[in-house]
């Protein structure tokens, strides 16, 4: 936003501006604030290229290109190219899908009760929190909301997470300043599943991080031509010597360092990809070798081991989480964040669960399409639904909306927050005079129970402000010829 304020200010014209999801951590008020600057920019008689999957900012834009229809190899089509009618309009679209409400993430027609079990944070005075004292509920999913610098990721990380990790899981960790948290000794363990990578190597991968690769090698290592050769699971694996290819040391790829410049990776030309020596390739399972099951999207995979119950498990969890169509083997560092926080998640819906977990997540929805926020919800609430604690900090309304608790920091960020301003489910939080989320989670809401299809609309014109560029009319046809644009990538 500081690098937007430079370029308004130049007054330069005739621009090309790339953006990649500027609206990432932004609260729908800041978000309307980003969308004003985007229109001033393309008014100047400049042109914006902005990746995004933030509904307001698609239908300010002048031209949609959405990309699709599924992801994976089941994407890598233009599916609209035209104004946001066209998008809306196309049945193939399921970004114009969710926009319409013929698709929608629903309210839950019951939400989960509170409980008498809670933690308390008293009196929490880090950065700019003034003596915060607010309860968590457990067995719940819980958001924590609020405009920007309102003191959302200090209460919950530096404060909260810190303490919980200290003593429940013995991580050398200073928490922010508080006088105490009650309510330790009804939870035993907490995650932090943030979006960082699953692994820095092209070795780390979705099948290891699971676990699941290490039933599919002894499934290896029991076939009649593994036995009569005398291989055992280490065989098949591509991080020690034995099985993989010595002259890529299992990754596939070669490193080439380019000085000054990123590093390039170039296919192996000994094992051409598949991290494995001629020997090892030659065992078979089904007709497959160990490379080729590595190399197959896991919704396929899923079909081809559904006889043999551990493999099909872990499988199907992944597929739960909307990664049916990344490849088994595919490394680390191509994952996106979303990607690798489902991995993550599918890791942890396979432990056995005591029900006294507390998950905490930031900004989860960071990067995701509606469609993905959907199966991510239901992850979430499976996990709620196993006994444990889910606490997201989050300024989606999608998520917020199906909450079973709500904490609104604010009012305002920096100096001018620090306060708790609700707290309640979404409803009581929609009806709270000052709170910024409230205000438009009521827009939301009212939209949705009155009329279910149009509330996405409804909501985001009640986003715009009135008499701004978000609020006004698509421009005509004549009036749309010129080439400053704004373009949004779906």
């Amino acid at each position: 936003r500081i690098r937007l304020a430079t370029q308004i200010g130049s007054g330069l014209v005739g621009v090309l501006y790339v953006l990649d999801e500027p609206s990432i951590g932004l609260h729908q008020r800041d978000n309307r604030r980003l969308i004003e600057t985007l229109v001033r920019l393309r008014d100047l008689g400049n042109t914006l290229i902005v990746v995004e999957h933030d509904e307001d900012t698609i239908r300010v834009a002048d031209w949609v290109v959405d990309i699709g229809p599924g992801a994976g190899e089941h994407g890598g089509h233009i599916v609209v190219s035209g104004p946001v009618q066209e998008l809306l309009d196309h049945p193939d679209s399921l970004t114009g899908q969710y926009l319409t409400g013929r698709r929608s993430i629903e309210i839950p027609a019951i939400r989960r009760p509170r409980q008498e079990r809670e933690i308390t944070v008293v009196d929490a005075r880090e950065h700019n929190l003034r003596d915060v004292t607010v309860a968590f509920p457990l067995g719940c999913l819980v958001a924590v909301t609020g405009v920007s610098g309102s003191g959302k990721s200090t209460l919950v990380n530096d404060v909260l997470y810190n303490v919980l990790a200290r003593d429940l899981n013995g991580a050398r960790l200073v928490p922010g300043r508080h006088k105490r948290v009650d309510g330790l000794e009804h939870v035993d363990k907490v995650v932090h599943v943030d979006q960082s990578p699953i692994g820095r190597t092209p070795r780390s991968n979705p099948a290891t991080y699971t676990g699941v690769f290490d039933h599919i090698r002894k499934l290896f290592a029991d076939t009649p031509e593994a036995k009569v050769r005398g291989y055992l699971q280490g065989r098949f694996s591509f991080n020690v010597k034995g099985g993989r290819c010595e002259s890529c040391s299992g990754d596939g790829t070669l490193k080439i360092e380019m000085n000054f410049l990123p590093d390039v990776y170039v296919p192996c030309e000994v094992c051409v990809g598949k991290r494995y020596n001629r020997e090892t390739l030659e065992v078979r399972f089904k007709g497959k070798t160990i490379a080729e099951v590595l190399d197959m999207p896991i919704e396929e995979a899923l079909e081809f081991f559904a006889a043999v119950p551990p493999i099909a498990r872990h499988l199907a969890t992944l597929v739960d989480v909307g990664l049916g169509y990344v490849r088994m083997g595919q490394s680390a560092p191509t994952l996106s964040g979303g990607e690798a926080q489902r991995v993550k998640l599918a890791a942890e819906l396979q432990k056995r669960s005591t029900g006294r977990t507390i998950y905490v997540l930031d900004e989860p929805t960071t990067g995701l399409h509606f469609e993905d926020i959907r199966k991510l919800l239901g992850v979430l609430h499976s996990l709620v639904d196993k006994g444990n604690t889910v606490l997201v900090i989050e300024h989606n309304l999608d998520v917020i909306k199906t909450a079973d608790w709500v904490i609104d920091m604010g009012p305002e960020g920096g100096s001018g927050g620090g306060m708790v301003v609700a707290a309640g489910t979404p409803e009581q939080v929609a009806g709270t005079p000052g709170s910024f989320t409230g205000e438009f989670l009521a827009s939301m809401l009212t939209a949705e129970v009155s009329d279910p299809p149009t509330a996405r609309a409804k909501a985001s014109r009640a986003a715009a402000k009135p008499g701004s560029r978000a609020a006004a009319k698509p421009r005509s046809q004549e009036a749309a010829k010129p080439r400053s644009k704004a373009a949004r990538v779906t």
